[in-house]
């Protein structure tokens, strides 16, 4: 409605007809803070008059608030602190959460890694995500009791298949030496013999590569002339016999220069010998092995290449990934690189060296082994 200056309504839009149609000052003072009869109202000033739209009665609440202007500015700035307050609150709450959590990750992590790297673990299960924890403790366990059950396991067969071994390489080299024997059976005793002893050196790997893998293999360190340590491997091979179809040839970097190093005399003789056998038996057909010794950043640097058959890409980066490859034999009988080398690099990382599978170009496999000096 819109009321003239005399409060007489001139116009109307559906008006209730129980409101009057006149109002004084004091009523439109009344309903223009507060209700008309009920009525929830806004009033606008016009040219023309007041205009007064109400709305259903209950449908709008109405409320006259006033403040002292001395309280306004102070009550602005509390709330305002108040909310500021609340955000520092929040913050520091959350560092504090992020932090208890980060507390409780970080032994979760190490486990893990720990786990990586075959070691045992144990975390305290107390504590936020205790129920990781103890699934962390759990598989720990689990992985141990299986590492342990097999050495165990590798040891318990070593040793019963040592004595029968023992006995069928004397019988076998008797009968190979027995002249009074026919042809064919001195020839089968040797071909026993050898296979015997081809066991014989498995069976002593399995046993090196299970002590060394779990730290059961005693490194009894002393001062090696490193040069000295590889003409003995060296002259031991040919020795041994070699066939005219392989060659070796020694090289050192820097002749006459003494390379000391502090490590275990056997283990460093295996694993010069590994290499070199290596070549040897993996290349039948024969190949040429250059064998050379060198210093480079206060390290002993050996390198054994060929210009055999080599490896094949996906052994290569399986050995320098420190992954087992395979170590059985293909459709030709030409047992694959395996066991022999994983000796080599458990040697190698016992004595804090590295080491590097490389394809000899053209062809052929190429090691180089780095151990800290003296």
């Amino acid at each position: 409605m819109i009321l003239d200056n005399n409060g007489c309504v001139i116009w109307d839009e559906n008006m209730p007809d129980d409101l009057p149609r006149q109002y004084s000052l004091q009523d439109v003072a009344s309903f223009s803070h507060w209700y008309l009869e009920d009525y929830p109202v806004s009033t606008w000033n016009r040219d023309d008059g007041l205009l007064v739209v109400g709305y259903e009665a209950g449908s709008l609440w109405k409320s006259r608030i006033t403040f002292d202007a001395d309280y306004v500015a102070p009550l602005f700035y509390c709330c305002i602190g108040i909310f500021l307050a609340n955000i520092i609150i929040v913050i520091l709450l959350f560092f504090h959460n992020t932090r208890k959590l980060e507390k409780s990750i970080k032994p979760i992590l190490k486990g893990i890694q720990q786990l990586s790297k075959g070691k045992p673990v144990h975390i305290d299960e107390s504590g936020k995500l205790s129920e990781i924890k103890a699934g962390l403790n759990k598989a720990g366990d689990y992985l141990m009791k299986k590492d342990n059950t097999r050495a165990v396991w590798i040891r318990g067969i070593s040793h019963d298949i040592r004595t029968p071994l023992s006995i069928i390489l004397a019988y076998a080299s008797e009968m190979e030496e027995t002249p009074t024997l026919p042809e064919k059976t001195r020839k089968q005793a040797g071909i026993i013999l050898r296979q015997s002893e081809k066991l014989k050196n498995l069976v002593s790997d399995l046993n090196l590569t299970t002590k060394l893998e779990y730290s059961m293999q005693a490194i009894c360190k002393q001062n090696i002339d490193a040069v000295e340590l590889a003409r003995q491997v060296i002259s031991g091979i040919l020795n041994d016999g070699m066939s005219d179809q392989h060659d070796i040839e020694f090289h050192e970097e820097q002749p006459g220069k003494a390379i000391q190093l502090n490590g275990d005399n056997l283990l460093l003789q295996r694993m010069l010998g590994n290499l070199i056998r290596n070549s040897i038996v993996h290349n039948p057909s024969g190949c040429t092995i250059k064998f050379s010794i060198g210093i480079h950043d206060n390290s002993c640097v050996f390198v054994v290449s060929d210009n055999g058959h080599g490896m094949s890409e996906t052994q290569l980066n399986a050995l320098n990934s420190n992954e087992d490859i395979s170590s059985s034999q293909n459709s030709e009988d030409d047992t694959e690189h395996g066991l022999g080398l994983k000796i080599v690099s458990q040697i190698v990382k016992a004595h804090q060296g590295s080491i590097q599978f490389v394809e000899t170009i053209p062809h052929g496999l190429t090691v180089k082994i780095l151990l800290p000096m003296k």
